[in-house]
């Protein structure tokens, strides 16, 4: 609901309730000074009716027979009765003093009627000034006049009647005001609440911090503030990604141009030592003793394997940004490992660490580029290495999921683990957490295995180790067609 439909029904609702409230305090009115008119007219015909009996009853007038009803007489506001003759003698009254007293009938004809006594009212039990009626009736019985019946009226309940309702309409006046003021505030405090919360996630995403979002709480003009507000704050953290992601494009785009020049430098130097070690061996081969040939034989061959790996991985490095070109061909994985090992045997010794397998011999021939992919294995068994200082053993897995018609390769070590916060970046390239490297390993070989229509996940835990699960598909993505 909108602010200013509430506003107007908050004001619409009070508007009603006072109305109903006001209409019912005058109902209430209008009943009790009827009821109360009822009341005086009732005691005012009884009071005329004994007066006229005390006018022509023959009987002598006794004193007290007023005086026998006037406690009832002036709950109705009858304040006193004189029952007065035609020769102006006060024959009968509610006060026994005035019996017998005269009064003027000339002024007592001009009198006839209901009029104010002049003079100041008196204050009733309630506290309100009263002020006093005269009533004067004359006595006719056919074409005799018998007398007259005076009462002193004092209409302080009609008064006080019209003084409650006076109260009771101010007070309900002002309830509904207060009652409309408590809303106010109550409103205002509802919506100035998220404003204020609106104010100081404002001033967090001007400090820099785009982690704020904001509740919607009601889908008013508020709510819709607060909802364009949250769509501005991911904006602008999608935004901050954008940027962040062009400069690491724009650094990584130098630092591999740098990286280019300094491998086509590194090419040349490899080519030397692939052809002073070609030379070494044919000159090896001339000279040496037949059985120091075969173990020098050996050596140089591990040399030139390490210079033509070195070479390949310098190739890779310069054409990082470009596409692979896979060279597939179907091998055995376990004839790769074996095959890759002992190029590995001197450092990984030295590092005291052992490779143990477990591959079943049943395993179907891989289709892969081998170069590649012995790439990655290294890549695997080395950083493996890196995270046991100590020592340790790294387990090479390897299964044929059937169901799927995968590979799936697991490499495992028990080394220092990598940290959650880290775990997500190890793919990136130039992210390292040694001191040594430059953090392309991994990088290139989740390209290498990327390019081979497969997937890499990484499962870690500090303290506990690190696993590698590479899942290949039987027929790589470039030759699937």
């Amino acid at each position: 609901m909108k602010l200013n439909t509430k506003l107007v029904a908050m004001m619409l609702s009070l508007l009603v309730i006072s109305t109903i409230i006001l209409f019912l305090l005058n109902q209430r009115s209008q009943t009790d000074l009827v009821n109360q008119i009822l009341d005086s007219s009732t005691a005012i015909s009884e009071v005329l009716r004994k007066s006229v009996e005390d006018l022509t009853s023959e009987n002598n007038t006794d004193a007290t027979k007023l005086s026998s009803y006037m406690d009832e007489a002036r709950r109705s506001g009858i304040n006193e009765i004189n029952i007065i003759s035609t020769d102006g003698e006060i024959i009968d009254s509610s006060n026994p003093a005035k019996i017998g007293k005269h009064r003027d009938l000339q002024k007592l004809g001009k009198e006839k009627g209901f009029k104010a006594v002049a003079g100041k009212g008196s204050r009733s039990a309630s506290g309100t000034i009263v002020r006093p009626y005269r009533l004067v009736v004359p006595v006719i019985v056919g074409d005799e006049q018998l007398g007259y019946i005076e009462m002193n009226l004092l209409l302080d309940n009609v008064r006080e009647i019209q003084h409650e309702n006076l109260y009771r309409r101010l007070a309900a006046t002002v309830l509904v005001f207060v009652l409309g003021i408590v809303l106010t505030v109550y409103l205002a405090r509802r919506y100035t609440r998220p404003i204020h919360r609106l104010a100081a996630g404002v001033q967090k995403v001007s400090a820099g911090d785009l982690s704020v979002v904001l509740p919607v709480e009601d889908r008013d003009e508020i709510g819709e503030l607060a909802e364009n507000f949250n769509e501005m704050v991911q904006k602008l953290r999608e935004r901050e990604t954008l940027e962040k992601r062009l400069f690491e494009a724009e650094h990584l785009s130098k630092v591999g141009q740098l990286a280019s020049g300094i491998a086509h430098e590194i090419r040349n130097p490899l080519n030397y030592i692939s052809l002073a070690i070609d030379h070494l061996r044919a000159e090896i081969a001339c000279e040496c003793a037949p059985g120091k040939v075969a173990e020098l034989e050996e050596l140089a061959g591990r040399i030139k394997e390490e210079v033509r790996r070195a070479n390949y991985m310098v190739m890779n490095f310069m054409n990082y940004g470009r596409p692979l070109t896979l060279r597939c061909s179907g091998f055995s994985y376990d004839d790769l490992v074996q095959r890759s090992l002992p190029l590995l045997e001197d450092k990984l010794r030295e590092q005291k660490i052992t490779v143990a397998t477990e591959i079943p011999p049943e395993l179907p021939p891989l289709c892969a580029d081998q170069e590649l992919l012995r790439n990655a294995l290294f890549n695997f068994i080395l950083n493996g290495a890196q995270a046991m200082p100590d020592g340790g053993t790294i387990i090479l897995g390897a299964r044929y999921d059937h169901d799927t018609d995968r590979f799936v390769l697991t490499f495992s070590d028990h080394g220092t683990g990598i940290a959650a916060e880290d775990l997500s970046r190890i793919f990136q390239p130039y992210f390292t957490t040694k001191e040594a490297g430059i953090g392309l390993g991994l990088a290139i070989t989740e390209r290498i295995i990327r390019q081979h229509g497969g997937e890499i996940l990484a499962e870690s835990r500090v303290g506990e180790g690190t696993t590698f699960t590479v899942i290949l598909p039987a027929t790589p993505k470039e030759n699937a067609a």
